[in-house]
């Protein structure tokens, strides 16, 4: 986990970086015939390491990228595996509040993986969702504050601020079937 400190230490191109980082790995994404969880998290390092490469932030701070990037795309993946629904869906967003772009880029991740459904679902089976810190990088859609319920609504890629209604610090994304409820 990281601390405040470290969250609020990345620069304001983090917010470019990230997009670029995910426009990268759905890019390479697209070339491959077959799409695993593991080529998923190679294609984020080797996304974190053009971004380190390009010397406009430190390791750290290419590193807790990625790793947000990794957390949403499992989210999203886990969430389309889940329900079979798409990225509406995951986002709780009209899509036309999105930039075309960016919609574009999450669905291709999205339908990319699919293919190999069963080895990430076994993979997934375990996977809680995660928690969101303000103050962390996070990709558009619904979050929740988890102290009082009050709803933040990102329409783009954006740092998480604490909650306007009782300033926690804690959310979780809002999807409609996530997590799979126990029957």
């Amino acid at each position: 986990m990281t601390t405040e400190q470290e969250r609020n230490h990345l620069s304001g191109k983090a917010l470019e970086a990230y997009d670029r980082m995910l426009e990268r790995v759905q890019s390479r994404l697209s070339d491959m015939e077959e799409t695993t969880r593991d080529t998923l998290r190679e294609e984020i390092e080797r996304a974190v390491e053009f971004e380190y490469d390009l010397a406009e932030m430190t390791r750290e701070e290419a590193d807790l990228l990625g790793a947000y990037l990794q957390r949403d795309l499992e989210h999203l993946l886990h969430f389309v595996e889940e329900t079979g629904e798409g990225l509406k869906e995951w986002l709780q967003l009209d899509l036309s509040l999105l930039e075309h772009q960016l919609a574009n880029v999450l669905f291709s991740v999205a339908d990319k993986t699919k293919i190999d459904t069963l080895e990430l679902s076994q993979k997934l089976e375990s996977h809680e969702p995660s928690q969101y810190i303000s103050g962390e990088v996070a990709t558009a859609g619904m979050f929740k504050c988890l102290n009082c319920g009050h709803m933040r609504c990102l329409t783009a890629t954006s740092h998480l601020e604490p909650c306007d209604a009782c300033g926690s610090h804690y959310y979780e994304r809002v999807t409609s079937r996530w997590p799979r409820k126990d029957e």
